[in-house]
């Protein structure tokens, strides 16, 4: 849904600027982006997605999106909720419901690892207050 509703990337996609296989390198975009998610070690970089975008539009559409955009679609993308990925990318197609499956799980994992860093942290930080008193 995210990247359907995304008018840069929809004109490049109707214009084929991608050339006549415009539509197979959106989804390979797609792709890139799930790929993206699941090599990523720590919680995910917004700037390191706009990278991402910046340079795939570049190289598979001849386009540079500069009107704030791809920026927005990144935020989104990173903020979003497991449900509101796996709806993002159901929209594509049936042929990414897996991958909209294995985001929402890299997505579980970095919330886990989120929730688990802040549980640390408070730990430490109480047991620094005690061990000072």
């Amino acid at each position: 849904m995210l990247l359907s509703r995304w008018n840069g990337l929809q004109m490049a996609i109707q214009n084929e600027w991608g050339g006549h296989d415009s539509l197979k390198k959106s989804e390979q975009l797609a792709y890139d982006i799930v790929s993206w998610f699941s090599q990523s070690k720590e919680p995910p970089y917004v700037e390191d997605l706009e990278n991402l975008l910046h340079e795939s539009l570049l190289l598979s559409f001849n386009t540079d999106i500069e009107d704030g955009s791809i920026e927005e679609v990144c935020v989104l993308f990173v903020i979003s909720s497991p449900a509101q990925i796996q709806h993002n990318f159901f929209n594509l197609g049936t042929s990414m419901e897996i991958v909209a499956e294995q985001l929402m799980n890299l997505h579980e994992e970095y919330l886990q690892i989120a929730r688990d860093t802040l549980i640390n942290n408070t730990a430490e930080r109480q047991s620094n207050l005690l061990s000072t008193r």
